[in-house]
């Protein structure tokens, strides 16, 4: 049994929990939860390193054998930094898998992102998107309103509904594939499919399988055991983070706790 690390600036990071739960429940997950530097937007590009490379300290003296940055903005900033820093065990980001998902999906080599303004500011999805294929069109729209949102509940109100149709608003009909740029933005995902039509991806699955490919290269294991547990950690506020993970994932979060690094 391997334990695997996962943060993110809140309760995004969730749904690569989720995927990874999938297949490899054997697994334990470690959570940390930066919901106290919310999303990262204010922080300067050293900042967000400086706060990942804490993050991945604290993970890796709990043991995990693989940490995954289940943040776009904390992988297009910080991701270099921490494979140097902690090259003895997979870091796996989460904007080559989304980039890679969003290739295997378009038809007609157009591609919208929505995105929060952080990530769209430092090119991240672009940039990965056209490393795979030259060719491809991208369209991104900044989202500032929708990670505040979502950690703090979502509801499927006319009003919610109108800033998701505004947002996409700025993705020419010609994509037809969208990309979900931000990890937060999956557990919305049946809002946003209202009203795009095409192939919606985002990078939670694909991330999953690539830790399983990285944790067998490092392990070598075959084999499913006893099924692992899930632990949390958050830097901010636990309530309303355990209602919305829980929510989710559609079960209680037991193992949680309050640590500020």
């Amino acid at each position: 049994m391997a334990k695997i690390g996962v943060f993110d600036s809140g309760v995004g990071g969730i749904t690569v929990v989720k995927e990874i739960s999938k297949i490899l429940p054997e697994d334990t997950i470690i959570y940390y939860g930066d919901n106290k530097n919310f999303h990262y937007e204010n922080l300067s590009v050293d900042q967000i390193r400086e706060h990942c490379l804490k993050i991945v300290e604290f993970l890796v003296l709990n043991g995990v054998h693989a940490v995954v940055v289940a943040c776009s903005v904390a992988t297009a900033a910080a991701l270099e930094s921490l494979k140097t820093r902690f090259a003895h065990i997979p870091i796996i980001g989460v904007i080559e898998a989304g980039a890679k998902m969003g290739i295997e999906a378009t038809s007609n080599n157009s591609v919208g992102i929505l995105a929060t303004p952080a990530t769209v500011a430092m090119d991240a999805y672009p940039k990965a998107l056209k490393e795979i294929n030259g060719k491809i069109s991208v369209f991104q729209k900044g989202c500032p309103k929708l990670c505040s949102m979502i950690e703090e509940g979502w509801e499927d109100t006319l009003e919610n509904e109108e800033v998701v149709k505004e947002y996409l608003s700025y993705i020419p009909e010609k994509a037809d594939t969208l990309l979900l740029g931000c990890t937060h933005y999956p557990i919305i995902r049946h809002i946003i499919a209202r009203y795009f039509k095409g192939n919606i991806v985002d990078s939670a699955k694909e991330t999953a399988e690539m830790v399983k490919k990285e944790l067998f290269l490092k392990t070598g294991k075959t084999k499913v055991g006893e099924l692992g547990h899930q632990e949390f950690y958050i830097s901010g506020s636990i309530d309303k983070f355990k209602e919305v993970a829980g929510d989710f994932l559609g079960r209680e979060i037991r193992k949680i706790y309050s640590i500020e690094l």
